[in-house]
Formats: structure tokens, sequence, C-alpha cells
């Protein structure tokens, strides 16, 4: 697996150095409506790619710019640069989700207030194929003193944090599944609406019980290991 680490080339941003100041928006004037950019990194060859608003959101040019992890980090904070690398790698190398709080440093000196998060997808065998991952600004909410708009992003973010543990859960279920059965992907999501429909519990649900019965932490439910037995005889060993 290649590491996310930068690569050693000539930096184009003085971002790290500049001096930055974030102000509200004009008075009588309507905020900026808040920009989200989406990323997928390949943790095998360090590849990004990122969406026209990820470029707009960093305050780069679309075009002629190749991404990469050291264009992001130079893009940040220097002071914010150590946590987002630290939680980018342990995504690749361990499958941990994260949600983190960053400043952006624009190249015409202007700062943005970021949640970097990123969901990491393990493969048949374990190993993390893909992280994607947005980056939200909340620049406007962190700088607003209106209470209502900084509790409607801290409730987005919590939002985005939680529907990130639940892609996470089900698609190491979704991996537990492949291995007892043989399957494909597709197939072992079609299995875990099923156990989900016939056991009137949430995909999200069964897909913790599959794998806190995989990892040993609990047995697995009767009504699930039952649909287990009858799609994969004989039935799966699982605690």
């Amino acid at each position: 697996m290649a590491s996310p680490a930068p690569t050693r080339t000539r930096s184009t941003s003085s971002a790290g150095t500049a001096p930055a100041r974030a102000s509200a928006p004009p008075t009588g004037r309507p905020a900026a409506p808040c920009v989200t950019g989406h990323y997928r990194l390949d943790p095998h060859n360090a590849a990004w790619w990122w969406s026209p608003e990820m470029f707009e959101l960093l305050g780069l040019p679309a075009e002629g710019v190749q991404p990469s992890t050291e264009l992001l980090l130079q893009c940040l904070h220097r002071d914010d640069r150590a946590r987002i690398l630290q939680a980018i790698s342990t995504a690749c190398a361990a499958g941990r989700p994260f949600a983190v709080e960053s400043r952006v440093l624009r190249r015409d000196g202007s700062l943005r207030v970021v949640v970097l998060h990123g969901h990491p997808t393990p493969g048949a065998r374990g190993a993390v194929t893909t992280v994607e991952g947005e980056c939200v600004d909340i620049t406007d909410g962190r700088l607003s003193r209106d209470d209502a708009v900084v509790a409607a992003l801290q409730t987005e973010i919590g939002q985005l944090r939680t529907a990130m543990a639940s892609r996470a859960t089900i698609e190491q279920a979704k991996g537990v599944l492949m291995v007892l059965t043989s399957c494909s992907e597709q197939v072992a999501f079609e299995l875990l609406a099923h156990m989900s429909s016939h056991t009137h519990r949430k995909v999200r649900d069964v897909a913790t019980s599959i794998t806190e019965s995989a990892a040993g932490r609990a047995p697995l439910p009767a009504d699930i290991r039952g649909i287990l037995r009858d799609a994969c005889p004989p039935a799966p060993r699982m605690h």
C-alpha cells in the first residue's frame, strides 16, 4: 500500500506563512452558499481525485493542477497539517473513518474553516481500497453570532459522522459475508437487506451484529444466524 505522505515537489503556495484573516459577510448581504467538495484517494498509489468544488474550496484552479497529498497540506494552516495527515494515514492503514476541522489558507490570503471527513472502504481481504469523503465549508457558522446557524452546522456535522460510522459498519459486514459465502459485493449487500427485511432490523443494526459476532465480542442473534444458515449451509461458525 502506498503511503499518502507528500512527495517532494516544489511548493507553489505560501499558505503556511501568509497572514490570513477571515471576515464575516457584509451586513445586509446574504452569506455565500456553503461549498462542499468531494474527493477520492487510492491508498495503493496515493492518487487523488477532487471535484470542482474541492478545487474551489481550496482556492485552486481546476485546470492544470494535479491533486496530491502535498498540495492539500499546502492549502492548510501549518498547525493543522499534522492532524490531517495523521487522519488520512490512519484511514488508509487501519480503515478508521475521520472528521477533522481545519483551516484553509487560500492563495489570495482569505481563510476558510472546513471539516474534512473521510470514509475508508475495505476490500474483500480487509485492506482499504479507497478513502472517499467531503470537505465542508463551515466558515460562516464559525464567524456568525447566530446560534441557530452554528447549531445547524453542528447538527450537519453530527449527521455526517453518523452516516460515516454506519457506512463503515455495513462495508465491514459485507466483507465478512463475502468471505463466508464467497459471494460478490452486490450479493453480500442483498443478503444484508434480506436479513434486515426478515428480522425487522435496520441494515446498520444487522451489520453491527455480524461484525460484533465476527470479532468475538457478542453472540450472533438467532434469527440472523438462521438466515445465514440457509444462505450458506452448513452454518458458519460464528460466536
